[in-house]
C-alpha cells in the first residue's frame, strides 16, 4: 500500500550515480568532467586516479558507483561501459563577507555544484 515507484527514466543498459553539494564551483567540475566524457570507464577511472585537480578523487568516487549501480542493480557487465553522460549543474551558493579599507565591506561567493555520471553498456562491433 506503499507509494508507485515511477518508471524508470534511462534506457536498460544504462546506470547513473548522482553527488550533490560538492564544494567546488560548477565551471572547475566541469573541466573534469569533460575530461572522461565519452571514455571507457576503466581509462576515465585511470585518467582520474592520475590528475592533478582536488576535485578528481570525487569524481572518481562517483564514476565507481555509477559503475557499482550498473553491475549490482541493473546486471550490466562492467568490462563494457563507456561514460555516456557527465555534466554539472549548480547548487546552492554560500555568500560571505570580507572587510575591506574604509569600512567598506567585499563579496565572497562559495559555490556549490552537483555532478551527475551516466554510464552505458555498448557491444563492441566485431
Amino acid at each position: 500500500m506503499g507509494k508507485k515507484s515511477k518508471p524508470r527514466t534511462l534506457a536498460d543498459n544504462e546506470a547513473k550515480a548522482v553527488t550533490r553539494l560538492m564544494r567546488v564551483s560548477p565551471k572547475k567540475l566541469n573541466d573534469v568532467a569533460t575530461q572522461i566524457r565519452g571514455k571507457k570507464a576503466e581509462t576515465a577511472l585511470a585518467d582520474l586516479k592520475f590528475s592533478r585537480k582536488r576535485i578528481a578523487g570525487d569524481v572518481k568516487k562517483t564514476l565507481e558507483s555509477a559503475i557499482a549501480n550498473a553491475e549490482n542493480n541493473h546486471d550490466l557487465d562492467i568490462n563494457d561501459l563507456v561514460v555516456a553522460e557527465a555534466y554539472v549543474g549548480k547548487n546552492l551558493v554560500m555568500k560571505r563577507w570580507k572587510a575591506r579599507a574604509r569600512g567598506r565591506v567585499g563579496g565572497i561567493q562559495k559555490f556549490f555544484s552537483q555532478l551527475t555520471i551516466v554510464v552505458r553498456q555498448v557491444e563492441e562491433a566485431a
